[in-house]
């Protein structure tokens, strides 16, 4: 498995106040069984933890995300990491904003803050390690020399174990009102938009081109769920490994366009999805992106055209 370089030492920018990784997302659903089966099909490391299950990857520490079981799927929360000395700034930022700051959910452990976005989400801000990479993921796409097959045998082809939790992308009813709690609440800024579509966020202490996406809906939950691959081989072999276990249901191959990464999309049993994603742009902690408001027909993908569904 290719090894991130992006989690040794935290960048931070000086003096600016954000948090600088999505830690990780909670969600209910009706079968946990099924949750287990989809998401080790996934290539994640699923392990039971009282009730619930903790999704990781492997060969890595960190828990990107909680599955308990409820009635329907629902996005409970979404956490976000923060350095230590900024929670007491967030909490000011809070009563700045007049926004309410709640207790923690009954019987979850927190160091942080909890309040709802604007369509009702509810959002932490903890004190974590930073997760998010500190420099572009690698990214390899090697070919063998003359005389040599390159491609492996179908009953060879390696397992794809996703390196990490890249983004989530969740509904809101106003996308500019998002974008304005977002950056002005939570810290983020804004990479790149397409008018009342979506919007793309990104960390200013060094981050992917987005964190969370931002897509327009009647009503809050999640799309998506974005795991980081090293190739585009890996992409392609990540469709098919879903495919042999019985969740053929996406599209891709594609590379969006902003954002620039390869992909291919998997739908999981409750109606949302779960993207392998390869080569996203990456903005440097020093770096001021120039986002932009960007047409329908030059924000979603280029490839296949089935690709444009991803945000119908």
């Amino acid at each position: 498995m290719t090894q991130i370089t992006g989690f040794v030492k935290p960048a931070r920018r000086s003096g600016e106040l954000g948090v600088h990784s999505v830690d990780h997302f909670n969600m209910v659903v009706p079968d946990l069984k099924q949750a287990e089966m989809f998401y080790t099909a996934f290539g994640l490391d699923i392990r039971e933890e009282g009730n619930s299950l903790g999704l990781y990857t492997v060969g890595h520490g960190h828990r990107w995300g909680r599955i308990g079981e409820g009635s329907s799927k629902k996005l409970t929360y979404v956490s976000f990491g923060a350095f230590e000395d900024d929670i007491e700034r967030f909490r000011v930022k809070l009563q700045q904003s007049d926004v309410k700051q709640l207790d923690p959910p009954a019987g979850f452990e927190t160091n942080g803050i909890w309040f709802r976005d604007p369509d009702g989400i509810l959002i932490e801000i903890r004190v974590a390690e930073k997760t998010s990479p500190n420099e572009k993921s690698s990214f390899l796409n090697p070919s063998p020399p003359p005389g040599v097959q390159g491609a492996p045998k179908r009953s060879q082809a390696p397992l794809v174990r996703p390196r990490r939790l890249a983004h989530i992308l969740i509904f809101t009813s106003d996308v500019s009102r998002a974008i304005n709690f977002y950056s002005t609440v939570v810290g983020l800024r804004l990479s790149d938009r397409s008018g009342d579509g979506i919007a793309f966020m990104h960390g200013i202490h060094g981050s992917d081109h987005h964190m969370i996406a931002l897509a327009k809906s009647n009503a809050p939950g999640l799309h998506h769920l974005s795991w980081d691959v090293g190739s585009i081989n890996e992409v392609g072999l990540g469709a098919m490994q879903m495919a042999d276990k019985g969740f053929a249901a996406g599209w891709g191959l594609g590379r969006h366009v902003l954002g620039s990464n390869y992909f291919h999309y998997v739908r999981d049993p409750w109606g949302s999805y779960s993207e392998y994603s390869s080569d996203i742009d990456y903005i440097p902690v020093d770096q001021d992106w120039k986002g932009a408001d960007h047409p329908a027909e030059d924000a979603f993908s280029v490839g296949p055209d089935a690709a444009a569904r991803l945000y119908a």
